[in-house]
């Protein structure tokens, strides 16, 4: 069994890379993320030392580590650390060309649904697209569903919506379905997809699913909605 996939976010901020940690952990229960911001004077800038501390804490216990960056410096900083690292721990980590913020919330959700080491850097590196634009409607490829899809629709119920917990929330879920979940002409299992769909309260979602569990994940979608989240 993997032994799973630790984050570490690299910023020239210390309060930017700690509060990171705690946005993307909300949204990533169980996922090992660990800060590495500031200089070794506490100002801006990146630390040698605080970068491996974090990597090699990250990396204990056979786990993967991706590593997401704020600045170019910040990438020769943890490329300079994986050059000083222990060979089978360097070969374990990856840098991932991705926005810090968007990349740690992605990365951090796939890790939590137990992806690998390239899924996960994938879903970092697929953060930076552009925000679907929010319909009632589904989109045309939606619309062009196959005859054997599972259909639904959903109003959104929570006063706000499909913020960042729901849609993780939504995302961990659908991902451990084996369907594959559109609403309104996005992934379901994207967490950024969810919410760059900026769906509010009273907004009609419309679902399209096909594959072995795709009744199964339309039914857990229109559930997890109609309840609220907790907010109603």
């Amino acid at each position: 069994m993997s032994a799973g996939v630790a984050l570490v976010l690299v910023s020239h901020s210390a309060a930017i890379a700690d509060g990171l940690r705690d946005l993307a952990g909300q949204m990533a229960p169980g996922v090992l993320i660990l800060p590495a911001g500031g200089d070794p004077a506490e100002g801006l800038g990146t630390s040698v030392d605080r970068v491996t501390e974090a990597i090699k804490t990250a990396a204990e216990d056979g786990r993967h580590v991706l590593v997401l960056t704020d600045l170019g410096s910040a990438v020769l900083t943890t490329e300079l650390v994986l050059e000083l690292l222990d060979e089978d721990v360097a070969a374990r980590v990856q840098i991932a060309d991705a926005p810090l913020v968007e990349g740690a919330v992605a990365a951090g959700v796939e890790a939590a649904g137990g992806a690998g080491i390239e899924a996960v850097r994938a879903a970092a590196e697929q953060a930076a697209g552009r925000p679907a634009a929010v319909t009632d409607e589904p989109e045309p490829a939606t619309m062009a569903e196959d005859a054997g899809a599972i259909t639904g629709q959903v109003t959104v119920r929570n006063p706000l919506g499909l913020h960042a917990r729901p849609a993780a929330v939504l995302s961990r879920m659908m991902a451990g379905f084996d369907a594959s979940v559109q609403v309104n002409g996005v992934n379901a299992a994207s967490v950024l997809a969810l919410m760059q769909l900026a769906a509010t309260q009273g907004q009609v979602l419309t679902l399209s699913a096909t594959g072995p569990q795709a009744r199964a994940a339309v039914d857990a979608f229109i559930g997890a909605v109609d309840e609220g989240f907790g907010e109603v």
